[in-house]
């Protein structure tokens, strides 16, 4: 997971020094007033996000497959620590009502 997004930031940092470069250069229209810099960021992220859909295809699928595999071994966990306390709930109850029985 670490490695896709390091690999992501890594495609924004590219096409940030791109449109950088060509806003520059004069190539791609300046921002109105100050929002220059807001501008090449926005275009940066507008133009990495379809680079980063196609390039990191088998990487997404790896760190989806991890993501999958963590959220199933949370719900086997959840789901033992569940019936670990049922069977403690049903064992006080018998308990209980044992020594209800013997008092009585």
């Amino acid at each position: 997971m670490l490695r896709y997004t390091l690999m992501r930031l890594g495609i924004f940092a590219g096409c940030l020094l791109v449109v950088w470069g060509l806003v520059y250069a004069g190539a791609f229209p300046r921002g109105f007033g100050d929002s220059n810099l807001l501008w090449v960021l926005l275009l940066s992220l507008v133009l990495s996000a379809p680079i980063s859909f196609v390039v990191l295809r088998k990487e997404r699928d790896r760190a989806s497959v991890q993501v999958s595999q963590r959220v199933d071994r949370m719900k086997a966990n959840i789901e033992a620590n569940r019936s670990q306390e049922d069977d403690a709930v049903d064992e006080a109850a018998a308990q209980a009502q044992g020594q209800a029985r013997t008092s009585s």
